[in-house]
């Protein structure tokens, strides 16, 4: 890629971002805008709609950015929780890593590799027709002393890195720790899923873990609630919540016609009250709801073989958690509960071989993905290299050259030659330097939801659980496919005739490796600057919001509060923190673009939690392990290419001391992982305890306690109340038997 490609990428998405944040700084004025971009404000009464007009809303400001930098921590964590508090350290912890490799890369690698001649030298006087390759390792000459520069701070990063992720790592165990002492009393942690029940003939799932926990936990045993097949219910509660708002939406518009002619679409019959009609309709489904909740809370067929089982203290619920329950280890299985609200309700895989099984077949439909998803990656590197397309597909030459339009008009050949070659010129630098990590970028778009349904197959039923394995596979399809399939095919495609030449695979392969570093620039650019920047715009928000507008009319206390995708943003941003720790020596000049990502994605991001999303469940900072061990594993995969590096630049030397390095690193993963990691797996007995002591004298816990005996009961066999009659008729909307156990 030459600097013009790469200069044409980054004017584009600078340009686009620039116009995202004039946009939002216009649109978020507007009074119709609110629930797109202040929708938690509309929600929590911060905020109202102020119809008047105003000059001002009609110019861009910068207002908001001073807004989002002012809340302290200590204000975030308190209005968004600890997970928000972690998520915004991952962008403080990668900007201290990334501001120092920069220090290093830009004043002191960037300047050697431009003065080496290793490729050619650099033409200041046709500065941007330069390649990219030249501004890396590649064009240091073998053998250079000045390769030490480049050793050492391989050393330097690897040292800092590691004292930050210790420092981060031990700062946030802290926190955790101290939010949990901070916290009120929360049903989750006096209570333990168990699965796998055995239920003996003619017995219930309810009398078989009553009488299993009072005979063996007779002292610190509450209560139970056992788990029930509720799709079906769920179902008829959906459509009675559609048939609801169809209702609401035809009463509250004046000028909707009521009535409509019963058949044939409207066409013939009689003519018929549509209001009358929906509520007759939603009359008849709350009676439908009302029955299948009779039925899940009667049928012993219904009930599923978990049950979520509740204790007086937080260091029973813990005991009973930790100990193996049965002499058979895949009965009485035992897991930390979720959150009530966090329970993940429509998918609860009972039986330990089901779960395994569905373990077994998302592997297989990961792989799967995995290789298709190749298919993009080979287009895109194809359009990174057209020289070899050419090559391979010569009818690609008249297209990309556009020489038959010169043989047309020869008349005219002097000035037509000029202006096509420029027109050839922008077009070949809007296809290398753009349009290959936008069209990735696009393609990635889709794995985010298809990984998230992977993970709610596998039986885990906490939507947090779910989020968290997710992000795990999002983060590990998006290294494999992103990095080492764009860069190992992009040094195939260019490089294809090394096959025939198997002894120079490990030289040719070290000089295109760095090679793809320009492809790289141009992603964070465009998946980093104005992916981020659109976050902000949220364009399909606003897009949605156009279209509903005229159909919809939404009061602020309906509005629904969206809730950030940690499995869509974290993996991201530590996708990018690889591409900063493996490219920062190779090719340094991808680390400002690094930098501007960073402090776009801290200020937006602050703003959106403050102003847009709200926290839908509470893991307490279980997400920074994902970070601590990705930014480990990037570590010794720069350490692996740094090796391969100092060989084929004949520094043989400096490669044999680097093999130090990832054995000393991943003594420190291990030794973090012996130190931090127990406490985001579980609370210790000290803080359970201490806890426990601290609620004693509480006068509300008995009350909680009440409380805590149907705090796991499935929403699903909730009495609901739509009709216009159903608050007036209390026997009618409640089930005809308790669903209690």
């Amino acid at each position: 890629m030459l600097v013009s490609s790469l200069l044409t990428s980054v004017g584009i998405n600078l340009g686009l971002c620039i116009l995202f944040f004039m946009l939002y700084s216009i649109l978020k004025k507007q009074p119709g805008n609110f629930e797109v971009y202040a929708p938690r404000l509309l929600a929590e009464g911060k905020s109202k709609r102020i119809s008047h007009f105003n000059l001002e809303r009609l110019l861009p400001s910068p207002g908001w950015v001073r807004r989002a930098w002012q809340p302290s921590e200590e204000e975030l964590l308190s209005s968004s929780g600890l997970d928000t508090v972690v998520f915004m350290r991952i962008f403080i912890f990668s900007f201290r890593v990334f501001l120092v490799a920069g220090i290093l890369g830009i004043f002191v690698l960037l300047p050697l590799n431009c003065v080496g001649d290793q490729l050619k030298s650099i033409d200041f006087s046709d500065f941007s027709n330069n390649s990219l390759d030249l501004f890396t390792i590649s064009n240091v000459k073998n053998g250079s002393k000045w390769l030490w520069f480049h050793f050492c701070s391989v050393y330097i990063i690897t040292v800092w890195v590691c004292y930050l992720l210790y420092y981060e790592y031990k700062y946030i165990s802290l926190k955790r720790v101290a939010y949990f002492y901070s916290s009120k009393p929360q049903a989750h942690q006096f209570t333990i899923l168990v699965r796998s029940i055995p239920v003996s003939a003619g017995s219930s799932v309810g009398d078989t873990v009553e009488n299993f926990f009072t005979e063996y936990y007779p002292s610190t045993y509450l209560s139970n609630v056992v788990v029930r097949r509720t799709n079906r219910l769920r179902g008829l509660i959906n459509d009675a919540k559609k048939l609801y708002r169809r209702l609401v939406h035809l009463q509250s518009e004046p000028n909707q016609p009521k009535l409509k002619r019963g058949c044939c679409f409207g066409l013939f019959g009689r003519k018929v009250d549509l209001v009358d009609q929906y509520e007759k309709k939603l009359e008849d489904l709350e009676e439908n709801v009302r029955l299948e909740q009779s039925e899940a809370s009667m049928a012993e067929e219904k009930d599923v073989r978990a049950a979520f089982v509740s204790f007086k203290s937080r260091y029973d619920a813990a005991i009973a958690f930790h100990l193996q329950q049965s002499i058979n280890p895949i009965q009485w299985v035992t897991e930390q509960a979720p959150e009530p609200h966090d329970v993940y309700w429509p998918f609860f895989s009972s039986s330990f071989m089901r779960r395994w099984i569905s373990k077994l077949l998302v592997i297989v439909a990961s792989i799967l993905l995995t290789i298709l998803f190749l298919i993009p990656v080979v287009i895109v590197q194809g359009l990174t290299n057209l020289n070899q397309l050419e090559v391979w597909l010569p009818f690609l030459t008249s297209i990309l050259t556009i020489e038959f339009t010169m043989n047309i008009w020869r008349a005219y050949r002097d000035i037509r030659e000029n202006v096509m070659a420029t027109y050839v010129t922008v077009v070949s630098e809007v296809i290398t330097g753009y349009l290959p990590s936008l069209i990735l970028q696009l393609f990635l778009k889709l794995v985010p939801p298809i990984m998230e349904f992977f993970s709610s197959i596998q039986g885990y039923i906490a939507h947090s659980d779910i989020e968290k394995s997710a992000c795990n596979k999002v983060l590990w399809f998006t290294i494999w496919n992103v990095f080492f399939a764009n860069a190992l095919s992009g040094s195939v495609l260019y490089q294809i005739n090394i096959i025939l030449d198997p002894k120079n695979i490990p030289a040719k392969l070290a000089v295109a490796v760095p090679a793809q570093a320009s492809f790289f620039i141009a992603y964070v650019v465009t998946s980093g600057w104005t992916g981020t920047s659109s976050e902000l715009f949220r364009v399909i928000p606003f897009i949605c919001s156009l279209i509903r507008k005229p159909f919809v009319k939404s009061e602020d206390d309906d509005i629904e509060v969206p809730s950030i995708s940690y499995h869509r943003e974290i993996p991201k941003i530590l996708f990018f923190g690889l591409l900063g720790v493996t490219y920062f020596f190779l090719a340094p000049l991808i680390l400002p673009f690094l930098l501007v990502y960073l402090c776009l994605g801290y200020i937006i991001f602050r703003n959106q939690f403050l102003n847009v999303y709200a926290p839908k469940y509470e893991t307490a900072g279980k997400f920074w392990p994902i970070v601590h061990n990705s930014m480990i594993f990037s570590l010794v995969l720069m350490h692996a290419i740094a090796i391969g590096i100092f060989t084929l630049k004949k520094l043989s030397i400096a490669s044999t001391l680097i093999f130090p390095l990832p054995v000393l690193t991943l003594l420190f993963n291990e030794y973090c992982r012996k130190r931090f990691l127990p406490i985001f797996i579980a609370y210790s007995a000290e803080t359970l305890i201490k806890k426990d002591r601290q609620d004693q004298n509480d006068p509300s816990m008995d009350e909680f306690f009440n409380g805590l005996v149907t705090a796991y009961k499935d929403p699903a066999l909730a009495p609901i109340r739509y009709s216009s009659n159903s608050p007036n008729r209390d026997s009618r909307t409640s089930p005809l038997i308790s669903s209690e156990v």
